[in-house]
């Protein structure tokens, strides 16, 4: 019987929930909310409709988060002026100030995941599952494609 790829999937996204949470709870953080602050660090000042897009998660969840996070005083939120119905969301300098501590609990978790593992197989790792987001994204794609 083949082992399940979905499963070992899920195991790790909820072990990485759960670790993630713990660690970056001193920081007033919630694993849900990390991945918009990471995606703000890189690029900050973005629609809110963006980061759901780039992040793959839904708009709702997506604007629980930044207010979530904007009352916490790491994002702020402005109206597009170009467009008054979309937000643009921006890093505040409170986020700048955590931003070490923050990327540097990611990676704590990072070496957990690959203590152990050569580099090389990490990098094959990083390729397959770049492929199977692919291959998902895809799939995605045609099935919307099906229901206009």
């Amino acid at each position: 019987m083949k082992k399940s790829i979905g499963r070992l999937v899920s195991i790790l996204y909820r072990k990485n929930q759960v670790y993630l949470d713990i660690a970056l709870k001193p920081l007033n953080i919630t694993a849900a909310e990390l991945p918009f602050i990471a995606r703000l660090f890189a690029r900050d000042g973005v629609s809110q409709e963006y980061l759901s897009s780039y992040l793959s998660i839904d708009k709702a969840a997506t604007a629980k988060a930044v207010k979530s996070l904007a009352l916490k005083g790491y994002v702020r939120k402005d109206k597009n002026p170009s467009d008054k119905r979309a937000n643009q969301i921006y890093i505040t300098e409170y986020a700048l100030k955590q931003k070490d501590e923050i990327m540097k609990r990611l990676r704590e978790w990072t070496e957990i995941l690959t203590q152990g593992i050569d580099k090389a197989e990490v990098d094959t790792m990083h390729t397959v599952l770049d492929k199977m987001v692919n291959r998902v994204e895809d799939w995605e794609a045609r099935r919307h494609g099906e229901d206009a």
